[in-house]
């Protein structure tokens, strides 16, 4: 029997353990991870600058455009759940690596754009390259961190889209300058020197990833045994009947749903900032190089403020209102950058709250879904999750540039991605009163 001291220096011991492990572990995996999206969300969005010059080249209207970036979403949607659920059986190591491979072939490729058809078809093969990347890393990151420590490692992770914006507004931009050499267009060479760091990370990938922790054996024995229990446990203590392991339960389960129209207000946001804010930005007349770093002030700020959101989220353990409450703000920032009034300041404002609002709800929301799945249906689940939310990434766009007047006036786009963002607020708060109530009803009832 363990006397109290020596129950406290167990505890104190075991709680050093759980620092070093995942100190260890972020040091070793989230970085890369982190370097990983940042190659992807750049490929995602450096569209958006190549816009300033392509369009007029190729022949592109504002709503070709719009409807030609969300494209990129349509091939992301067929092959997400598949993509995600083959991660699951063969390891991450071999299939994020083959992802990286095809999408930098295919980001690349899109220097080849000669108009509209093919304009559309390279975004397409695009997202179909693409899919199973980022929901097969939440799934990921589900089998190393425990649950307390997850809204803050997902931040670190998906810090990279902002901060992809903000290093890569300024790069972008120094690439446009490149016009000529070869005889190639700026937006050609920003396709092409972008493209190839995802296919180097891919061959990177094979050996700088370990699948699960039981073959980390850059972990010490202690370690790794730590680890893995606890991760073990985590998934017991929830018991194996409040969890669904089915792929087909969780397809139909109203909980991912659910999550998915929260995910969509967010994906609207995200990508409305990404790829429109260069040319909304353009409409005030400024230079690309000055543009490059006005684009970036909301990436800094959406980065900063990711990071401290989550941080807090962890530290309360609470998740649904953190959620919600920085989708509200991303609605507000919309609000405003749809009434600038002519002022430029107002403009990046708007966007600096939209760029925060939807990247702070990001992490707390993906640490739902392993709340209620796993297994099979957590790959499941997490792959329609993103997929169905990622239509967001069309939708917005595509709104935006279907309702510009003259290629300047993108106020009644704006309203409507807003709007989604309300929404997307409005169903999370929702949710966590319907699983809360249910949770209550079932302890209720085993009680009795």
């Amino acid at each position: 029997m363990l006397l109290p001291d020596d129950e406290s220096e167990l505890a104190s011991a075991e709680s050093h353990l759980e620092r070093q492990v995942i100190r260890q572990i972020t040091r070793r995996i989230v970085p890369f991870l982190a370097l990983l999206y940042f190659v992807a969300f750049l490929d995602r969005i450096n569209v958006g600058f190549a816009a300033l010059t392509m369009n007029r080249d190729i022949g592109l209207t504002p709503q070709i455009f719009g409807f030609g970036a969300g494209v990129f979403f349509f091939g992301y949607f067929l092959f997400e759940v598949p993509s995600t659920i083959i991660l699951r059986h063969v390891g991450a190591r071999f299939w994020i690596g083959r992802v990286l491979i095809t999408w930098g072939v295919a980001s690349a490729g899109m220097a080849f754009t000669a108009g509209p058809k093919s304009f559309y078809i390279l975004r397409f093969l695009l997202g179909l390259a693409e899919a199973g990347f980022f929901p097969g890393i939440i799934l990921y990151l589900g089998y190393w961190f425990p649950a307390r420590h997850r809204s803050q490692v997902i931040a670190l992770f998906m810090a990279a889209a902002p901060i992809a914006g903000f290093i890569g507004s300024p790069l972008s931009g120094a690439l446009m300058q490149m016009h000529g050499m070869m005889g190639l267009k700026g937006w050609q060479w920003l396709f092409l020197l972008e493209g190839l760091p995802a296919v180097v990370l891919g061959f990177a990938t094979f050996w700088i990833l370990t699948d699960r922790p039981e073959q980390a054996t850059w972990l010490t024995d202690e370690q790794r045994t730590w680890l893995s229990h606890t991760m073990n446990e985590e998934h017991a203590q929830r018991g194996s009947h409040e969890l669904v392991h089915s792929p087909w339960r969780a397809l139909g389960d109203w909980k991912v749903l659910a999550l998915a129209l929260a995910y969509f207000g967010t994906s609207a946001g995200l990508y409305t900032v990404g790829i429109w804010s260069p040319l909304m930005i353009k409409a005030f007349g400024v230079s690309t190089m000055k543009l490059s770093f006005l684009v970036a002030i909301p990436n800094l700020i959406a980065a900063v403020g990711m990071l401290l959101w989550s941080q807090n989220s962890d530290r309360t353990g609470e998740r649904y209102y953190h959620a919600a409450i920085a989708c509200l703000v991303g609605a507000l920032g919309m609000a405003i950058a749809a009434w600038t009034g002519g002022s430029i300041y107002l403009a990046i404002l708007g966007l600096s709250l939209t760029a925060f609002g939807v990247s702070a709800a990001k992490p707390p929301l993906w640490t739902l879904p392993t709340k209620f799945f796993a297994g099979d249906g957590a790959a499941a689940s997490i792959g329609l999750i993103n997929s169905l939310g990622t239509l967001g990434g069309f939708a917005g766009p595509y709104m935006i540039g279907a309702t510009a007047k003259s290629g300047r006036d993108f106020t009644q786009g704006l309203y409507f991605v807003g709007g989604s963002l309300v929404i997307s607020a409005i169903t999370i708060v929702a949710l966590r009163f319907v699983v809360e109530k249910r949770s209550s009803i079932i302890f209720s009832n085993g009680a009795i």
